[in-house]
């Protein structure tokens, strides 16, 4: 059992017979009055996103969330699969769920799935990733300006911005939380 008043960033808990995680929090001490606890917090399953006042002696339970590497195998139109490598099992998941991870993903890279009770409900690419430039408009020659980009397409499809001295066939660092750019690979 946890507390409202020991909420934190990513601690998960069950409310309603659901799986929550606490996306924000403020511990507010009013002149007066009780204090309480203003939450943002965020729906496991549906991914709905609430805010919320407690009392901090509120409780609630653990819940308990099941993380593993697995790799991405294909998708066919609908389901995307992960293999675990350790047992060979396949996980099929549903788009809406592999998202974000998906622009970053190549056939064979490994991705980090968290479970609750066994069903799969977020996908999360590596925080870097290396991908190779498919498309990009050359650079300007002349242009020095500092901070000068341009659009660039990796190939995932996803489109980032880049310098505009990265050229077609270059493989670039990319920072999968933010979408930065960060620069060439060194591989």
């Amino acid at each position: 059992m946890i507390t409202a008043g020991d909420f934190r960033k990513g601690l998960t808990f069950i409310m309603n017979g659901e799986p929550h995680v606490v996306v924000d929090f403020q511990h507010v001490k009013p002149g007066k009055g009780a204090a309480f606890v203003r939450t943002k917090y965020k729906n496991i399953i549906t991914g709905a996103t609430r805010e919320e006042a407690f009392n901090p002696n509120e409780k609630f339970d653990n819940a308990h969330i099941e993380t593993k590497q697995m790799q991405y195998l294909y998708n066919d139109g609908e389901l995307y699969y992960f293999m675990d490598t350790d047992t060979y099992e396949q996980v099929p998941i549903a788009y809406a769920d592999v998202e974000e991870a998906m622009k970053y993903l190549r056939e064979n890279d490994m991705a980090t799935i968290k479970f609750f009770q066994g069903n799969p409900f977020q996908v999360d690419a590596p925080n870097f990733v290396d991908l190779k430039v498919i498309e990009t408009e050359p650079g300007v020659k002349g242009d020095t300006a500092t901070n000068v980009t341009k659009a660039a397409t990796v190939e995932t499809g996803t489109v980032i911005q880049v310098p505009i001295f990265i050229e077609e066939g270059e493989t670039i660092q990319i920072d999968t939380r933010s979408g930065e750019y960060l620069g060439r690979s060194k591989g």
